[in-house]
């Protein structure tokens, strides 16, 4: 099992590359490759931290990735959401046990009906007249983050105290 100190600075850079991503995708409506390839990447040196066995736990990791994977790649082909945000959501289900990723999935959810809703009362009031205007694009990135920090707030606090 890895030490405090390893287990704590993985947990902060996930966070960390969480935020940034939310950031990038309230600017630009896009979250960089290498920002989901290093929460990816990132998640084996979690399991060997954590002290996760390779065999089931790791293989049932990734399992839960391939799962994820397969499922949101249909949500994204209809357009019901982004690729970014799809890669963004298999790369946490690296990291996340399946009863807190089912957890962040309902997170994540209502997150996004909140910010949508926003978005529309947004352009609602600030209407302009005239020809009709384009299709809001979400930024679901955000709500995706938010939920990832929900699910991970109790074991970054813990690392602080």
């Amino acid at each position: 099992m890895g030490s405090d100190f390893t287990l704590s600075f993985l947990l902060f850079a996930l966070a960390g590359m969480l935020v940034l991503a939310a950031i990038e995708d309230a600017r630009v409506r896009e979250i960089a490759n290498w920002k989901t390839g290093a929460i990816a990447l990132l998640a084996p040196l979690w399991w060997f931290a954590s002290g996760m066995a390779p065999w089931p736990d790791m293989a049932i990791q990734l399992g839960i990735a391939v799962a994820v994977f397969a499922i949101f790649c249909v949500v994204f082909h209809f357009g019901m959401m982004g690729g970014g945000d799809v890669k963004l959501i298999v790369a946490l289900s690296l990291w996340l046990p399946i009863g807190a990723f089912l957890v962040m999935l309902v997170v994540m959810s209502v997150a996004g009906g909140v910010l949508t809703a926003g978005m529309l009362i947004d352009r609602r009031i600030r209407r302009k007249p005239g020809p009709q205007s384009p299709p809001i694009e979400v930024p679901y990135g955000i709500a995706i983050a938010f939920a990832g920090l929900f699910v991970l707030h109790e074991p970054l606090l813990n690392t602080l105290w």
